[in-house]
């Protein structure tokens, strides 16, 4: 709680001091997954989600030189409009910190944060993965390796669709990473809420993830959870449908020569504009869903 390079606000302060469950979020959401208002209004909604069901969100950005631990309305409004926001991975961490910019954390630099703070829950949309066409250029995410290393249990949709599914499930199990499908026996697929790709754990409560959560605490694993929890069925953009899309959402991408750390924004705007706002809408939901999961989680976790 006192390291140097962490500043928490006084609300995720409070928490710690009267011993609440608290839940991290990211900024990347905010700052390059979705267009202005719909993210403040988005991130405001999450974290309302999350004190509504028992735990205390502290959404993270890097800040002034440090790990932000929970953020005012003018740091979201910042985060959500500069233009000049860094996305920030563990590769790009140290140097953000160092020249004092305004860095919007991802899954991997979210839970670094987390960890230093103390946070074991962590709420997102998608996770990062294994990209389509590995064998041609090797991208995957940061986002894996930092499952594989640092101990925070982090929940969300699956990985985002447009990525190599099977291939991030075999290297989240490489890592040692459990994916555990909450109350489904199937990895969601981010805008639908299952694929045909099958998991081998399966949690039906929030106690029994706790339950799982304080074994690899006992055991000293090093490594975090993934807990796969499926998007509500009325708001998903079925398999069949969203997978058209984002072919030739791709197909643009390599067209235009994006790749590495733009590539993710790009695919995800692109798919925004073929389905005429309908896939924002179905992430917005997404990520609400998990902040509910993800606060009955860390609350049956602190209990």
């Amino acid at each position: 709680m006192t390291h140097p390079l962490l500043s928490i606000s006084q609300e995720v302060q409070a928490a710690f001091a009267n011993q609440q469950p608290v839940v991290a979020l990211e900024s990347t959401i905010i700052s390059h997954g979705m267009p202005y208002p719909q993210n403040v209004e988005m991130a405001k909604n999450v974290e309302q989600i999350i004190r509504d069901h028992g735990a205390v969100p502290a959404t993270i950005a890097i800040m002034n030189g440090q790990f932000k631990i929970g953020l005012e309305e003018e740091d979201l409004q910042l985060l959500a409009t500069a233009k000049d926001v860094v996305k920030v991975s563990r590769r790009d961490l140290s140097e953000v910190i160092a020249k004092k910019q305004i860095g919007a954390t991802t899954v991997a630099t979210t839970m670094i944060g987390a960890h230093l703070a103390g946070i074991k829950v962590f709420v997102t949309g998608g996770i990062g993965g294994v990209h389509r066409g590995y064998q041609e250029h090797m991208d995957v995410s940061a986002d894996l390796e930092e499952l594989g290393m640092t101990p925070v249990t982090v929940v969300c949709a699956g990985a985002k669709a447009i990525l190599d599914l099977p291939r991030t499930l075999e290297y989240l199990e490489t890592k040692g990473v459990p994916v555990v499908g909450y109350q489904t026996d199937y990895l969601p697929a981010f805008y639908s809420a299952q694929s045909e790709f099958k998991l081998t754990s399966r949690a039906d409560s929030p106690q029994e993830i706790a339950d799982r959560m304080k074994a690899a605490d006992a055991l000293g694993l090093q490594g975090g959870m993934l807990i796969a929890n499926p998007i509500p069925t009325e708001h998903e953009i079925p398999n069949e449908e969203i997978s058209q899309i984002i072919d030739q959402a791709l197909a643009e991408e390599k067209a235009a020569g994006v790749h590495g750390k733009d590539s993710t924004p790009f695919l995800l705007a692109k798919i925004v504009e073929l389905t005429e706002g309908r896939s924002l809408e179905t992430n917005i939901q997404l990520v609400y869903h998990n902040a509910k999961v993800g606060a009955q989680i860390a609350q049956a976790y602190h209990q």
